[in-house]
């Protein structure tokens, strides 16, 4: 199935910094604000994994939050299945909410230390009234330990007794409890073990398989991307460069700032291709360049680049917000 599920459109989120009042005034200083995302838009379609990637800073799990509701956007739309999730009321709210729900990206505080594992899955099918005698959802929850790898008999342990991996099951078994068509994964493998991430991966594709799952994949690690994403979205400074099926941004980046993150994932292979190094970081997002976020760390930028912020355009089959891939520099 190729219609989609999730659509966002000219999505921004604005954060204020500043210092409090009275020492803008004795310090004569103006507000501060910080742009965290900034007019991003693309398309989720049903059963299939995107996934954003760029460095720390870029806006990913800002959009995550925004997404499923932690945080308001400051401008643009969430269309979850036709519905503006921005707009929703509480009690229409409540109903979309069982139908997405988040993997957080650290299962040692996405966890109540206080509560037992049972209980802790337990909580979506309570809230949202899926299992109203206590002997359905116990069953439930014995069935998501199952699924997920566990033993039924580790639903009466806290969070404490289990290693990291066995942690972010328990929190992949509380998310499948609602029931949901819709999961955003923020970095669900980044404080694991490399073995251990393996793992994790291979179980969320199994889950996605079994149940006819839609994720949104958030990382900065290249290679996990490659491993579970079927489109790619590339974020920089809070804005999107390039999106991409995953083995045309693989085989084919586009966007200089797409090429140098793969020119830095290690060359397991050994293929022996020029790399370019990663060069500069990412600039203050309370005062970002002009133009092109990304041109002062680009070798392709000329004036244009430093006056003119480039838009999201369909380039072959990629889209791509670049002044030099337009004009054929790239």
């Amino acid at each position: 199935m190729t219609d989609t599920l999730v659509s966002i459109d000219n999505l921004s989120r604005i954060f204020d910094v500043s210092k409090p009042w009275l020492n803008r005034v004795l310090e004569h200083e103006e507000k501060k604000h910080l742009t965290a995302v900034d007019r991003v838009s693309f398309d989720i379609r049903r059963g299939e994994t995107f996934a954003l990637v760029g460095e720390s800073g870029s806006g990913k799990s800002t959009i995550a939050k925004l997404i499923v509701g932690l945080i308001r956007p400051s401008g643009g739309q969430i269309n979850f299945d036709g519905s503006n999730v921005a707009t929703q009321g509480s009690a229409s709210m409540r109903q979309l909410r069982s139908r997405f729900q988040m993997i957080f990206q650290d299962p040692f505080a996405s966890l109540n230390p206080r509560w037992r594992v049972r209980d802790i899955i337990a909580e979506p099918i309570r809230t949202f009234g899926l299992n109203g005698e206590t002997v359905k959802w116990q069953n439930r929850v014995d069935e998501l330990l199952e699924t997920v790898g566990l033993s039924s008999r580790d639903g009466a342990k806290f969070p404490h007794e289990f290693s990291g991996g066995q942690r972010q099951r328990i929190a992949i078994a509380r998310a499948l409890s609602a029931k949901p068509e819709f999961i955003v994964c923020d970095e669900p493998t980044s404080a694991l073990d490399v073995s251990v991430q393996a793992q994790i991966l291979n179980l969320m594709r199994d889950l996605q398989d079994e149940f006819g799952l839609t994720y949104l994949f958030i990382s900065h690690d290249l290679s996990v991307v490659r491993h579970m994403a079927s489109r790619i979205g590339v974020l920089y400074l809070g804005r999107l460069v390039e999106v991409a099926e995953g083995k045309t941004l693989f085989r084919d980046p586009q966007h200089p700032y797409t090429k140098m993150l793969l020119d830095a994932v290690p060359d397991l292979e050994m293929t022996g291709r020029v790399r370019e190094p990663v060069e500069g970081e990412i600039p203050n997002p309370i005062d970002p360049p002009t133009g092109c976020s990304f041109h002062p760390r680009c070798a392709l930028a000329n004036d244009r680049c430093k006056s003119e912020a480039p838009e999201l355009t369909l380039h072959q089959t990629t889209e791509t917000a670049c002044f030099a891939v337009e004009e054929g520099r790239a």
